[in-house]
């Protein structure tokens, strides 16, 4: 586990360097662009191929779609515990982005013209939900939820099966709770080609979202434009800024809890002005570490991606942390300290606060999405929000006689811009 020192003459370019190691490699882009070509070319068939080649599964394409027996079947087979921290997630998610459902508005300008906005739900959105060795049924939450307040017409949602054709009964239980009906059983860069592209069986979407590998995000930016997408959100990140008040077997923890995900490209940090603290955390680490399940794979993405970083202040570590735009920011300080730095750092995900606050809380439960910027995409994009699943349209009214106030102001700008019908548009309807 590496350490980088404030003090080092050469601080700013390694922590450069580190960051710059997410980059998306190039054979990752190329086998991402040669799949997405494949499912435009193949469709179905291209779907059928990866999900052998991927996931050991044999999928004709009749087999896609998870019928509503299994959806239903699945929110049976979990336990009643299980079932209660679905629901319970759920009304928080809810209560928490219903607040966040943007409203019509209309007003009058300079002119006394009418103007404002009105918001519509998308038609139709596709969630891509991780699976595999980690199937992600707080994904499901953390997507759905927010596309049933925004009230999309038809969501799509997208995720890999076993080597059985089998999903996650948890993430099937969290859709059926959700009232989502169609699921089809495809993943990886397969299924966002087949989201923008369509297939025979699949109607494309307008709009992609949710969190995926390093083969999933290059494919939603491949296909940007031709579909919208909610961001790049890839592999996790966190980031643990601690002062003397942290405890160190928290911070442990919680840094241990995100490289748990084990893909090896997590990327894992851990802030603090104190030698002696980034020491204790350390140990930490590497006592809880002998007791977990994934051992192997957390131990891999520490050995790869994590960096501790000794800062000179806390308002150095404010700088850090906007430089890095974490996906996830503990602040194990103060609570001045915390305050402090709240208002400070501009490019987090997410910010959780103070020693009772693990990340895992927002992973889960809290209420905010879990689908958050990665790879500095921190510093142009936000979490997951109701308004991502909306379209914003502006609305104009004018009259008579607000059109003869715009009107000098319409012909100064045509004639600026050598744009003469523009201003003959305005200037007929003014006379």
């Amino acid at each position: 586990m590496r350490t980088l020192l404030h003090s080092s003459k050469t601080f700013a370019d390694d922590l450069a360097a580190f960051c710059r190691g997410a980059a998306v490699p190039r054979e990752v882009v190329d086998a991402v662009a040669a799949i997405l070509a494949d499912v435009r070319a193949r469709g179905d068939e291209a779907l059928s191929y990866y999900a052998a080649k991927f996931d050991g599964a044999k999928l004709r394409a009749r087999d896609f779609r998870v019928p509503a027996n299994d959806l239903a079947g699945a929110a049976k087979r979990i336990t009643p515990a299980e079932l209660r921290a679905l629901q319970a997630a759920r009304e928080n998610i809810a209560a928490f982005h219903q607040k966040g459902l943007p409203e019509a508005w209309t007003g009058k300008n300079k002119h006394g013209a009418t103007v404002g906005e009105k918001f519509d739900p998308i038609r139709r959105v596709g969630l891509y939900v991780p699976g595999g060795e980690v199937p992600l049924a707080s994904t499901v939450l953390m997507t759905a939820t927010l596309a049933k307040i925004a009230r999309c017409p038809e969501i799509v949602v997208f995720t890999p099966s076993n080597a059985d054709g089998k999903v996650a009964p948890a993430v099937l239980a969290a859709l059926h709770l959700l009232g989502i009906e169609e699921v089809y059983r495809v993943g990886g860069a397969q299924a966002i080609g087949a989201m923008a592209f369509g297939t025979t069986t699949i109607a494309p979407v307008d709009k992609i979202y949710g969190p995926g590998n390093a083969y999933v995000c290059e494919a939603k930016r491949q296909v940007f434009g031709t579909v919208g997408v909610d961001s790049l959100p890839g592999p996790s990140e966190v980031m643990v800024i601690a002062d003397e008040t942290a405890k160190a077997s928290f911070a442990a923890a919680d840094l241990l809890a995100q490289a748990e995900h084990g893909t090896g490209r997590e990327k894992i940090y851990l802030v603090a002005t104190s030698a002696d603290l980034i020491s204790s955390i350390m140990s930490e680490m590497r006592t809880q570490l002998q007791v977990l399940g994934r051992a192997e794979k957390t131990l891999r993405v520490l050995e790869q991606g994590f960096l501790a970083i000794e800062a000179k202040s806390l308002a150095h570590a404010a700088e850090i942390a906007n430089y890095v735009a974490p996906e996830h920011l503990e602040l194990l300080v103060a609570d001045a300290a915390a305050k402090k730095l709240t208002d400070a750092i501009t490019t987090a995900g997410a910010i959780m606060l103070g020693n009772h606050s693990p990340t895992a809380l927002g992973d889960f439960t809290a209420g905010p999405s879990h689908v958050l910027p990665t790879g500095r995409a921190g510093r142009f994009f936000s979490g997951l929000r109701v308004a991502d699943f909306m379209r914003r349209t502006s609305i104009i009214r004018y009259d008579k006689a607000s059109v003869k106030k715009a009107e000098p102001t319409v012909a100064a700008f045509a004639a600026m811009e050598k744009l003469d019908a523009h201003g003959r548009s305005v200037r007929i309807r003014a006379q």
